[in-house]
């Protein structure tokens, strides 16, 4: 009887300490869950920093461009056929002889040909605009001489940004020790300088690296996204009101809802095979234009934007819509009057993040064309055009080095429009919002 007392006594003894147990247990669990949430928060960020660090080096460097300074003689006869200043006659000219023989009193000691063909590599092939430019600005320059900046080419702007290594052997590197030297000289005179490069964001693409701007694609992406705009922000709020406050619930607006939320997870090159089967097969649109980029886009934010008026309007309160009622507001005035302009800042964000989703789509425009080189900016939603992230996709498929540095500064360009669209998202919903 007292072993059995004894035995009672320790069993109802060691109850509290299996609780005990169980809740450390519990606890230590709960802790262990948190540090694993810690760690991949952390990790993501770190991978999130990392990227932004990798791009931001690698990129920083394009919006700078390198330009070198030579005192050119403006020739009538090389710049000036007709002798009367009009642009039929600067047209005709020959303002890259005029840099040229810039490049020979500058460097006198190249005296065979494969020195000043070495010699001219030193501007870009473009820089001829840069003279040409400096004529229109001051008109009393012809026939005299003036120290214009040029534009250098991508091997030398390379070479100035410390890209390319000089002290690697010369059959390792595409700038030879003469073009190094002639550098280094003009680098000791003052007459290089870098400046903000322009170009990147007023011309479109070029097959030299610092020719090559955004121009194009900026204008293209904006008259794609304004097309997309207009087709589906309508369609988008009006389906979305329909389906939320007037339709009846059966199984047709069940098949609909459904249909709206798969169409939402559909990949987007599946609208970019619709677009080129539809809508440049059959309907025969311009292909590469913003027109059909935009129609194709506004396929692809319609679901977006119903999902997201639809759940603005649900959050609007039941009471505004009673007490409208109440007063005597028909069912329409109680829809546009009270509860659209509440649910507007819900419907702003849902068409902003839609918006931003359809400026990073590649895939759906590549379908339709748009992955063309595209050399003049577009003026207009049936000319020819290619979008942001085309262009970096166009650009990180060449060899050169300089189109590294664009790829990575395109990236930059997009990454702050859309990091732009999403903060005024954010704003637009905090300023405009109403608590109950």
């Amino acid at each position: 009887m007292t072993d059995v007392t004894a035995n009672g006594l320790g069993s109802t003894a060691r109850r509290p300490n299996l609780s005990q147990a169980r809740i450390r247990r519990r606890y230590r669990a709960e802790r262990r869950f948190r540090i694993y949430g810690l760690l991949a928060v952390g990790f993501a960020v770190f991978m999130l920093g990392f990227l932004a660090f990798t791009v931001a080096i690698n990129g920083y460097t394009a919006f700078f461009q390198t330009r070198i300074e030579l005192d050119i003689a403006f020739d009538p006869a090389l710049l000036d056929p007709k002798g009367d200043m009009s642009a039929a006659s600067l047209a005709q000219g020959d303002p890259m002889g005029a840099i040229k023989e810039a490049l020979k009193a500058a460097f006198p000691e190249a005296q065979d040909r494969a020195d000043r063909k070495a010699l001219n590599n030193l501007v870009s092939n473009a820089a001829g605009d840069d003279v040409l430019g400096a004529l229109r600005s001051e008109p009393s320059l012809l026939g005299k001489t003036g120290r214009v900046s040029l534009l250098a080419s991508d091997e030398i702007d390379m070479l100035a940004k410390g890209t390319i290594d000089r002290n690697l052997p010369e059959t390792d590197r595409s700038v030879t020790d003469k073009e190094i030297a002639w550098f280094d000289r003009l680098a000791d005179e003052g007459r290089v300088h870098s400046a903000f490069n322009l170009i990147l964001f007023t011309r479109g693409d070029s097959r030299e690296p610092e020719q090559a701007g955004l121009g194009g694609a900026l204008m293209g992406s904006f008259l794609t996204i304004v097309v997309a705009l207009l087709l589906a922000l309508p369609v988008s709020v009006a389906a979305a009101i329909y389906l939320e406050e007037f339709a009846a619930r059966n199984r047709l607006t069940d098949l609909i809802e459904i249909n709206i939320n798969n169409l939402a997870a559909v990949p987007s090159i599946v609208f970019g095979l619709l677009g080129l089967a539809v809508l440049l097969g059959f309907f025969g649109l311009p292909r590469s234009a913003p027109l059909v980029g935009g129609m194709v886009l506004s396929l692809m934010t319609l679901p977006t934007i119903i999902i997201a008026t639809r759940a603005a309007l649900r959050a609007v309160p039941p009471s505004i819509r009673e007490a409208a009622l109440g007063v005597g507001a028909s069912k329409q005035q109680v829809i546009f009057d009270h509860v659209l302009p509440l649910a507007m800042p819900g419907i702003m964000t849902g068409a902003i993040i839609g918006t931003a989703r359809a400026m990073g789509e590649s895939a759906a425009v590549l379908m339709i064309g748009m992955v063309a080189f595209i050399v003049d900016v577009p003026g207009s939603v049936t000319d020819p055009a290619t979008v942001l992230p085309v262009q970096i996709y166009l650009w990180a498929d060449s060899p050169e080095r300089a189109f590294v540095e664009r790829t990575s500064a395109g990236i930059i360009v997009m990454l702050v429009f859309l990091v732009a669209m999403n903060a005024a998202a954010v704003i637009i919903r905090r300023r405009f919002e109403r608590r109950w």
